[in-house]
């Protein structure tokens, strides 16, 4: 058995996020926090100040046995508009935006050709940032696993379900 590898995205709110990517077969758990910015232990309020850099995103582990980084990648990409800056549907500001925090080299050279293929699938310049991962700050337990907590929220019905519907669709024989 090999050791479980961490992929980190950002993509607009991570609840959404989070509830698409845990549908996926080789995830072992997907856990929502806030990474690219510049504020040390930053708080849910901070973070939606806007003023301390980060991102909302969250931190997959997964089996490279079962499931690839670029699998890993291609939902990703599936579940949000990567040509929207600082934004995804309702929610607006530099906290929402699309990133992928690697954290090796053959990451970021996965993601970085991953991005160079979509670029020429759309017409709008693809505008996801691409960092290496500093520091990945867990956030509150309140935002782990929200949508499974909160299933009937009207916030997660309109935005997370949708995604989940996308991801079990798309990877229809690679859910769970």
């Amino acid at each position: 058995m090999t050791e479980p590898h961490n992929a980190t995205f950002g993509g607009g709110c991570f609840w959404c996020v989070e509830a698409a990517l845990e549908q996926l077969s080789g995830v072992e758990s997907v856990t929502s926090g806030y990474a690219g910015g510049h504020t040390p232990d930053p708080t849910y309020e901070a973070v939606c100040s806007g003023e301390t850099g980060h991102a909302e995103v969250v931190q997959i582990t997964y089996d490279p046995e079962q499931i690839s980084y670029d699998a890993l990648l291609e939902a990703f990409f599936t579940i949000h508009d990567p040509t929207q800056r600082n934004r995804q549907g309702p929610d607006v500001g530099t906290q929402y935006r699309s990133i992928i925090l690697y954290h090796d080299d053959d990451q970021r050279r996965r993601a970085d050709a991953f991005i160079d293929e979509l670029n020429a699938e759309y017409d709008d310049d693809i505008v996801t940032e691409l960092e290496p991962l500093e520091t990945f700050y867990e956030a509150e337990e309140y935002h782990q696993d929200y949508f499974e907590k909160n299933p009937t929220n009207a916030y997660c019905q309109f935005h997370a379900q949708p995604k989940i519907d996308k991801i079990r669709s798309k990877f229809e024989n690679r859910t769970v």
